[in-house]
């Protein structure tokens, strides 16, 4: 399996190439150059699987030209290694959990499976690679649980200063050996922008190996595919509606690929916040970026998605508005479905799996069946908001340790000639 870029199908990098420059020199994403197809009875016998047996199967494909079978095996069985319960809502509404990792969040998946690519990668290497990660919320803490401590590789996470939780920044900036955190002055595309810069910056890469640790490498997003399988291991091969809270898309991407494989998902719904780029995509045809706005849910303020551009390669414009249905929600709306789902379900929404389920209910007024909402991150990574609906203690006893350790950052304006400074001092 070779991979492309959006820009240029020409282009051909093998797995191991595409992790490790992270993004095409002509600032493009990389994409798997085929989607392989599961067998046509697989959802037959998958409630006899588990999720690393799954797992093999769907990511060999992609991987094996650079991962044998012991090597593939052993990075599943670190990646995969909590679960992923479905909890019923009401109805037919279910949420799955994706929070149970070691940074409370579903980016634990993709960037532990990255960092133990690049572990094997650079085994062997006697130069050392830099991750240059932007983070909105929770990538940064996921990133930096993964990496921490991996042989060989230095971390960088540039973070919107003010713009996340107080367990968020904790989580990015109490980490003493390889991994640094920059504050920065200024919202998540900004981060976002002097990543991009810096990969594309020949001068630097002549000095320094980068890689990204965002949705934008391959070996981040791919492994997500994964966890949407996990709801058929309960309900096997009948085919569900799955809402998705997004920000910058590579979650959504995941799925989608995933579906295209052959997991019988009758609809995707993307839920949003104030950010609503691709929900208006989705309604009027018409992408139109704008500038970030703050919200309560901030894993997902993203004002100019990067991922967008692999769902449009992917599917045209027509199909992309079968295959994803949009909606997006206000501060206001947020909280007041996690309050009266609290009341009336016992259950604790996150605001990002808020979204998710308003969405997905919007959807599920006018369509039948079983529907799936992504509970991305656990509530105890927004006390400020979950405050507003609860009184309990929801940390648990490994937060709360994580709340007394001091935190260390290098603040930083947006500016690309110092952040270039930094990496190579």
């Amino acid at each position: 399996m070779n991979y492309y870029s959006t820009k240029n199908k020409d282009i051909s990098k093998s797995f191991r190439e595409a992790v490790i420059e992270g993004l095409p020199a002509d600032n493009g994403l990389f994409m798997p150059e085929y989607i392989p197809q599961l067998p046509k009875d697989y959802f037959e016998t998958i409630q006899d699987k588990n999720i690393q047996e799954i797992a093999f199967d769907i990511l060999k494909p992609f991987v094996e030209d650079d991962l044998n079978e012991e090597q593939l095996r052993k990075i599943i069985i670190k990646t995969f290694s909590f679960d992923f319960p479905l909890q019923k809502i009401n109805g037919n509404n279910y949420a799955l959990e994706l929070f149970h990792g070691p940074s409370y969040a579903f980016k634990d998946v993709g960037a532990t499976f990255l960092a133990l690519c690049l572990e094997e990668f650079y085994k062997e290497e006697q130069e050392e690679c830099t991750i240059l990660v932007a983070t909105s919320g929770d990538t940064g803490g996921a990133v930096a649980a993964a990496f921490s401590k991996v042989k060989n590789i230095e971390v960088v996470i540039l973070y919107p200063s003010g713009k996340v939780s107080e367990l968020q920044e904790k989580q990015l900036t109490t980490f003493d050996q390889n991994v640094k955190a920059l504050e920065i002055d200024g919202n998540f595309d900004d981060c976002q922008q002097l990543v991009k810069q810096a990969f594309l910056d020949a001068d630097l890469r002549k000095h320094l190996n980068i890689s990204s640790a965002n949705s934008i490498n391959v070996a981040r997003f791919l492994p997500q595919m994964v966890y949407y399988f996990a709801p058929f291991i309960e309900f096997g091969n009948e085919p569900l509606t799955i809402a998705v809270p997004s920000g910058n898309y590579g979650n959504l991407t995941a799925g989608l690929i995933a579906q295209e494989m052959g997991l019988p998902v009758k609809q995707f719904i993307t839920g949003a916040n104030s950010n609503d780029v691709v929900p208006r995509f989705l309604n009027s045809g018409k992408y139109q970026p704008k500038p970030t706005i703050q919200t309560i849910s901030n894993a997902m303020d993203v004002g100019n998605p990067s991922n967008f551009q692999r769902m449009m390669d992917l599917f045209s414009e027509n199909k992309i508005k079968e295959k994803v249905k949009g909606y997006a929600f206000s501060d206001e709306a947020t909280l007041e479905v996690m309050k009266k789902v609290n009341s009336e379900n016992d259950y604790l929404l996150d605001p990002h799996g808020a979204v998710g389920y308003l969405s997905l209910t919007e959807y599920m007024k006018t369509s039948e069946g079983i529907g799936v909402f992504l509970e991305t991150a656990h509530p105890c990574k927004f006390m400020d908001v979950v405050k507003k609906v609860t009184d309990k203690n929801i940390l648990p006893d490994s937060a709360q340790a994580l709340m007394q350790k001091e935190k260390k950052s290098v603040k930083m304006e947006v500016d690309y000639e110092r952040f270039k400074e930094f990496l190579l001092q």
